[in-house]
């Protein structure tokens, strides 16, 4: 069954004296996105990387309606989206941002911030991910997260652990396009949006779940 996700796109407002280079155009805005752990993402880069986040366990979400007593009539199928509504999921993106990043968001927030629901997006294979923006900031050199195992090399029989993330970076909104994967592009849009910059044209407000097809790591 397809997955539910949630995280947090943490930002921050760029000084006038940051060069347009850095800054990534004249948005004003940096975010943290951070790159997946594991051989099979080391060297990819552009549309590998992601906004911080992670699944939410079976047991968070609305369980699906059981079988009726009559044999002949099939129980509905509850979507995803629906059954997540059950689920806190901001306390599972605030979660999955601590595992990936070490840090709790709570700490980081500015000052008088609050959590500003951006809505969700569908990736490929379905999966539903649900961000928040978070105006804060952290030293992202120090960014360290849980390991995970996997057979490796391949067939091996061998077990070998990866971080779940091996890096973070600090990025302009044009240069977060380009290295975010483009099924979470909406999100970059919409926080734009909420914080008062420039929008590039057909860029829309935060809404449900969009289909837009795009690559996904394993969270």
């Amino acid at each position: 069954m397809p997955g539910v996700s949630a995280g947090v796109l943490l930002f921050r407002r760029v000084a006038a004296s940051v060069p347009p280079a850095t800054a990534g155009g004249a948005s004003g805005l940096e975010v943290l996105l951070v790159h997946p752990g594991g051989p099979y993402w080391a060297k990819k880069d552009a549309g590998a990387w992601s906004i911080p986040k992670g699944e939410v366990e079976p047991d968070e979400l609305d369980p699906p309606q059981a079988a009726p007593a009559e044999p002949w009539r099939r129980p509905p199928k509850v979507k995803p989206r629906l059954r997540a509504v059950a689920a806190d999921l901001l306390a599972v993106a605030k979660r999955e941002f601590r595992e990936e990043t070490g840090f709790d968001p709570d700490t980081l927030a500015a000052p008088g911030a609050a959590y500003v629901p951006l809505g969700g997006v569908k990736q490929r294979g379905h999966k539903i991910v649900y961000v928040w923006a978070l105006e804060g900031d952290c030293d992202a050199s120090l960014v360290t997260s849980e390991p995970f195992e996997m057979e490796w090399p391949p067939h091996s029989g061998k077990e070998a652990s990866f971080p779940e993330v091996d890096r973070a970076a600090w990025l302009g909104i044009a240069a977060a396009r380009e290295k975010l994967l483009a099924a979470q592009h909406r999100f970059l849009d919409d926080l734009a949006a909420f914080a008062g910059v420039g929008l590039s044209a057909g860029s829309g407000a935060p809404a449900g779940p969009a289909a837009e097809p795009g690559r996904s790591p394993g969270s």
